[in-house]
Order: structure tokens, then sequence, then C-alpha cells
């Protein structure tokens, strides 16, 4: 059972992505898409960077948003979802993470579109923002609730922002199950702890969690296949630099927490081979009334 009230430990996701984002800035993200997720592969998909766009799409028809709507982006990365959403949809959003360096770069990005009149970045913990009580209509989060240990903070203070009936949306790892063998879970803790991920919940703890929370009509669905390659696509990378990798490491030009991503880059998929997790959408919508307090 997971620690009651256990809140993300802040300084190591700021050092995580701090000293990660040469990683993602080179090998994975453009400045176009300013995607630091994995990609949601179609029938229509043709690229990479296609892809990462098409997670957005994937996650946004699922939560239904509509123009005029008021989107929090939990855990917003650069601003590629955040951006993205407010040209496409025409929403007003907000995008908060605990990474300053980010926050600095997504208002840069921001500006760039010249979309600063919908969109506006913030440095805040999920768990505890600063946001009044039933201020926004969708809370969106893309592989970001992760970093929670206790993801039941998460959920209520996503269920206290969200007005009745608004929409939450979450992009996430989750467990097949729990507990695991040693071996499988010592393979499992090798990915999460080079991403700074204390844990994964199941998808059972996750609707038990959101019912608790005061959603209603949760759903999970399992999206691991149009995500697989783009799962490949970063062990296959992996494993190429891996070398490379430890020689810099022995040179100590790659510190504990950079080489800790890559091992994890090749960890995920060995993972997920080995059946430990699933990459699902969760949905669900604020009920009238609130749920339980943590």
């Amino acid at each position: 059972m997971l620690a009651p009230a256990q809140r993300p430990d802040l300084a190591r996701i700021q050092a995580y992505y701090d000293e990660t984002w040469l990683d993602y800035r080179l090998l994975w993200m453009n400045p176009r898409n300013g995607a630091i997720h994995f990609g949601y592969w179609d029938e229509r998909t043709r690229s990479h960077s296609e892809s990462l766009v098409n997670m957005n799409r994937a996650l946004a028809s699922r939560i239904g948003i509509q123009p005029g709507q008021r989107v929090l982006d939990a855990g917003c990365g650069v601003g590629g979802s955040a951006i993205w959403l407010a040209e496409t949809y025409g929403v007003e959003v907000v995008g908060i993470t605990p990474v300053a360096g980010q926050v600095a770069r997504a208002r840069s990005y921001a500006r760039r579109r010249g979309i600063t009149d919908r969109v506006s970045f913030e440095e805040q913990d999920y768990t505890r923002t600063t946001f009044p009580d039933a201020s926004f209509d969708v809370v969106w989060a893309l592989e970001s609730a992760c970093h929670a240990p206790d993801k039941r903070l998460f959920l209520a203070e996503a269920r206290r922002l969200l007005r009745p009936g608004g929409r939450l949306g979450i992009a996430e790892y989750m467990r097949t199950s729990r507990p695991y063998s040693a071996a499988d879970e010592a393979l499992l803790q090798s990915w999460l702890s080079g991403w700074a991920i204390p844990d994964l919940a199941t998808a059972g703890e996750w609707l038990q969690w959101a019912a608790g929370a005061g959603f209603q009509d949760a759903r999970v669905e399992d999206i691991t296949p149009n995500v697989c390659p783009s799962l490949l696509r970063l062990f296959r990378m992996a494993t190429l630099l891996w070398g490379v990798e430890l020689a810099l490491r022995a040179c100590r030009l790659r510190s504990e927490t950079q080489h800790g991503n890559v091992r994890g880059a090749r960890d995920q998929y060995r993972a997920l081979r080995r059946g430990l997790w699933i990459y699902a959408m969760l949905t669900a919508t604020a009920s009238q009334d609130g749920g339980d307090r943590v």
C-alpha cells in the first residue's frame, strides 16, 4: 500500500528534466511539436513526428474537448500539448510543471507561435496548486501523473479544480499487477528509477482511486499496440547508443541521472515484453459532489 499523503519529490523531478533536456531535444522532439511524450500510431501515421502529435489528438478526442473550454495541462513539459490544444481547439490552456527550465522554454515556444493570449505556464506542483476550486473544464495529464508517489493526491486535486461535469484525461504507464517476483520488480524499478518515477499504479487502482476522488464513468483503455512502435523506437536508439553511453559515463562525461535516462529507455521495453506494464488512457467525469479527502 502506498504511504498516505506522499508528495512528489520535486527536486528529483527538476534534476531529471534539467539534466536530460539535451537527450530529449536531440533524440526525440522538435521545436514545432514540443513533445517529450511517446507517439500514437494508427494506419495514417507516417513518421515519428506525426505520431507525437497523434498522441495529443487521441487523448483530446477521448476527453471530448470543446472550443472555449479552460484546460489545465498538469505536467506540461515544454508546452507542446498545451500549444497544440490552444491552436487546434480554440481553448484556453494553463500549463504547470515544477521544472523552472521547462516553464521558460514553454513560454518561449508560445511567444514564437504568437499564442500567448491563449496559453500560459507556471511553476507549480499538480498535487497542490494555487488555483481556485472549480476553475477548469478539463484536466489533462500526458505521461506526468507517474511522477506522483501517491496518485490519489493528484486525483483529489484534479477533482477540486474541475467544475462539475468537467473531464479528466490521463495517458499513462500502468502496472499489469501487484506484486511481481523479485526479478520482475527489479527490472521495472530499473526503468522507473532512471526516469524519476517512484512507482506505477494498476488500471484497477486508478479506477478505484478515481471513484474515491469524486469521478464517475471512469474508463481505462489499453492503447499499447498503438504506442508500441514508439516504445520500440526508443529502445533501439538506446541500445544503439549504449556502448557510447557506458564510455561517456566511465569518463564522467555523463551524470548518474543522464545514465539512468538511457538505462530506463532500454528497460522500459524489456519490462513491456515481460508483460509488466501497459500504456493506457484513463478518462473520467467530475461528479456533481466531491469525493473522499486524502
